[in-house]
């Protein structure tokens, strides 16, 4: 019998299998109240920000986290400009629908979720088991824009996850003029906006009620 007390080396598989036991009891494993609290239940979409400097550094942290989040293929088509700056906001500025123009000047940051339409040109350095990867997409530009979009969408997603779980508030929108922030940001053509994220510390005065949420019914069914 083998004691708790004793010092007893592990066989090779062995190791593995408690190791293989460690990861699924942790992947299983909930996060707790507070953290969902903040990720989704106690998190809001914010209109208003606190005057209150975002850290580049901070940014580049969220931009990290969300990477980690699954793409097809590894794809990673998401570009990310961070709109920081007055000089940079006014460039922004015209091209902001009337109910988003205020809000987003005064916001700490404004990032435009972007997409690379020629993402799998990365391919064989982040898909590197499968050399040919690249060829499913540079015969179909429909097919290749199609994945960057959805991809790109997913990575947003990420980033407004990460964003919060990193002590920030964000306030997604697609209320601007794509082509003219394209032409003016992206001009060669090979990145197309997809929304905007304003981002920052949520002012709570500004919050009001949160708007109702469909029933599992109404969204979802289990066959």
């Amino acid at each position: 019998m083998m004691h708790l007390t004793e010092r007893t080396a592990l066989e090779p598989t062995a190791v593995l299998n408690c190791f293989d036991i460690q990861q699924e009891t942790r992947m299983a494993s909930s996060i707790d109240a507070t953290a969902l609290d903040q990720l989704f239940r106690k998190a809001r979409t914010h209109n208003k920000f606190l005057d209150k400097e975002v850290p580049d550094g901070l940014l580049k942290q969220v931009v990290e986290l969300a990477q980690l989040g699954p793409t097809s293929a590894n794809c990673q088509p998401a570009r990310i400009l961070f709109v920081k700056t007055p000089a940079a906001k006014e460039r922004l500025k015209p091209f902001l629908s009337e109910g988003n123009r205020d809000k987003t000047i005064a916001a700490p940051v404004t990032a435009i979720f972007a997409h690379d339409l020629e993402f799998y040109e990365n391919l064989p350095r982040t898909f590197p088991h499968n050399q040919t990867a690249k060829s499913w997409f540079t015969g179909s530009p429909a097919h290749a824009e199609a994945t960057a979009f959805r991809n790109g969408t997913l990575q947003g997603a990420y980033f407004m996850l990460a964003a919060r779980a990193l002590g920030l508030d964000t306030g997604p929108m697609s209320g601007y003029n794509q082509d003219g922030v394209d032409k003016e940001f992206f001009p060669d053509g090979k990145i197309k906006s997809n929304f905007l994220i304003n981002i920052g510390y949520g002012d709570p005065s500004a919050l009001l009620g949160r708007l109702p949420r469909l029933a599992f019914d109404e969204v979802a069914k289990i066959i």
